[in-house]
């Protein structure tokens, strides 16, 4: 991307939630494209995550590490093919405690959920969702993991709108943020249950050199199981 007049800065968006514009530099970028590729094949690939009450989501998903459905964890796909789910790589765990590190600092990433004082927790879920122009995420929480260690979001492709809010409800106050190509997002501590989604994705805006139509958004979280 062109150099702007004005550079993107880190930005506290809430006690806890940290963007990082362009954490990612480009090199990295085409490596977790490429391993995002290769996760999305079946078995265990890219599916359409259906929710209890008959809908689906727009986005479609991969898991490394255990298998995400609405509401809980597995080790196989139970609602998809059936297989086992794709083992969570070390390096993308590290990838994950680094950008903790980088985010929150040096006490927030040794400690589970940056308050809590224990030992950090080794990274091992990955849900990767993938969007292309009309996909869209509603305000959610994510709460089905019984550890409180810092999410970490890194984003692939197309810009889109990340709308940040907070733990009481999924309305109003939450702030919205630009996430871009290359840009990390941490959330933990005080905000480690706020609502958060995805009401648009701004098609076209990819970098042209990283060869992706779409978004790619990886989000590591420690399961605690």
């Amino acid at each position: 991307m062109d150099a702007e007049l004005f550079p993107r800065e880190r930005t506290e968006v809430a006690p806890g939630a940290v963007h990082v514009p362009g954490w990612l530099d480009q090199d990295r970028q085409r490596e977790l494209l490429e391993a995002c590729r290769e996760w999305a094949r079946p078995p265990a690939g890219l599916r359409t995550v259906r929710t209890p009450g008959g809908g689906t989501m727009t986005a479609r998903q991969v898991c490394l590490g255990w298998h995400w459905y609405p509401y809980a964890y597995a080790r196989t796909i139970v609602d998809g093919d059936g297989a086992p789910v794709k083992p969570f790589p070390e390096w993308l765990g590290e990838l994950g405690r680094h950008a903790v590190r980088d985010a929150l600092g040096e006490v927030a990433g040794d400690a589970d959920g940056g308050a809590r004082g224990g030992p950090v927790m080794a990274y091992d879920i990955a849900l990767i969702n993938f969007y292309d122009a009309d996909a869209r995420m509603g305000m959610h929480r994510d709460s089905d993991e019984k550890s409180h260690a810092p999410v970490v979001s890194l984003s692939l492709g197309d810009t889109c709108v990340f709308r940040f809010g907070n733990t009481e409800t999924r309305t109003r106050p939450y702030t919205d943020v630009e996430l871009r190509c290359g840009d990390l997002f941490v959330f933990g501590g005080p905000s480690r249950l706020a609502h958060h989604g995805v009401p648009r994705v701004q098609p076209g805006t990819a970098p042209p050199e990283l060869g992706l139509t779409g978004r790619l958004n990886i989000t590591l979280r420690v399961s605690g199981l």
